[in-house]
């Protein structure tokens, strides 16, 4: 039998050999790479967070433009109805005294 080399063993070479020195090896070694595993599952659990968080701040600058945009063009549409008000209103008062003046031509 080979010898085991230090922090990396196999299950079958723990079985076979049955040392104490050697299931600790294999403990220490699957303990490294059970660390190693959680480690790396966290760095790509914080680069998603990251990443989704940039999206929602994306959508959400999105979201705030469209409004901005939304509320220009509501502004220009407000200013074109009071003027479209103040053309009626004109209208309306030159219909009255053309009305009064036909009525007393009439008389």
């Amino acid at each position: 039998m080979r010898p085991l080399p230090l922090g990396r063993c196999s299950l079958a070479e723990v079985m076979a050999t049955g040392t104490p020195d050697s299931q600790a090896r294999f403990g220490q070694s699957v303990k490294g790479l059970l660390t190693e595993k959680v480690n790396t599952c966290g760095t790509d659990v914080i680069a998603l967070t990251k990443q989704v968080l940039k999206g929602s701040r994306s959508s959400e600058e999105d979201a705030i433009l469209h409004s901005e945009d939304s509320l220009r063009k509501m502004a220009i549409i407000t200013t074109h109805l009071q003027y479209q008000q103040e053309a009626i209103q004109k209208n309306v008062e030159q219909s009255s005294n053309l009305q009064d003046q036909l009525n007393h031509l009439l008389k």
